[in-house]
């Protein structure tokens, strides 16, 4: 599953390179606001690669602590991460306990 989840965010990260690119000052062939569109186009594509590489990241972590022998522990806790939470969300590095504590902010 993280092998197939690695491959799909690479080919994501490849196929979202071209929407990221600079938008062509030229306001002779594009328009004010389809120019202003374009732009906003190009942040959005930049937050979800960016998005993609952080995920990225994650799933190959979660590879070199497979190949460890120690994928599927927290490493807040040190206790197993429940099978589904791994199913849905294969990279997680903390159990949902210790997820929802750091989110809020809790130790």
């Amino acid at each position: 599953m993280l092998e197939r989840l690695r491959i799909e965010l690479r080919e994501s990260l490849d196929l979202s390179s071209d929407a990221s690119r600079t938008v062509a000052l030229d306001q002779t062939m594009v328009g004010r606001l389809s120019r202003m569109d374009a732009m906003q186009q190009q942040q959005m594509s930049h937050a979800s690669r960016a998005a993609y590489r952080k995920r990225l990241v994650a799933v190959e972590q979660a590879l070199r602590l497979l190949d460890d022998g120690e994928y599927g522990w927290c490493e807040q806790c040190g206790e197993l991460i429940d099978t589904r939470r791994l199913e849905i969300k294969p990279e997680s590095a903390r159990c949902i306990g210790c997820q929802q504590r750091s989110e809020t902010g809790e130790t």
